[in-house]
């Protein structure tokens, strides 16, 4: 029952920051990835937008890890998974696409600017 609890757990916090629901971005991974580029612009200089992309990837590729491992656990008796497929792959890595470009838009047109 531990094991089901701790793959649960792992899966939901997986679930909230991967690309696989529309809302997270915004609530949950565009924040982390503003805070972490802000830290990272407050040490070097001119870094924001990369440090915002890469901590947005960052994000998106550690949701998909901790949701599969959280899944493997909490599922472990032996029911049959779900296929994660290209097609689903390739969707969501389109609608991650679409949401850096958004970034580098927002903050080029200086509506998204590192706190100092």
């Amino acid at each position: 029952m531990n094991k089901k609890l701790y793959g649960g757990i792992l899966g939901t916090i997986g679930f909230l920051l991967s690309p696989l629901s529309w809302w997270n971005d915004l609530v949950i991974n565009f924040p982390i990835a503003y805070i972490s580029a802000c830290a990272v612009n407050l040490i070097y200089k001119g870094a924001f937008l990369g440090a915002f992309i890469i901590s947005y990837w960052i994000t998106n590729v550690l949701g998909f890890v901790l949701l599969q491992k959280g899944l493997e656990k909490a599922l472990k008796d032996g029911r049959e998974k779900k296929k994660y497929s290209w097609k689903n792959f390739l969707r969501d890595a389109i609608l991650s696409l679409a949401y850096s470009l958004l970034i580098v838009m927002l903050v080029k047109l200086g509506i998204i600017k590192p706190i100092m």
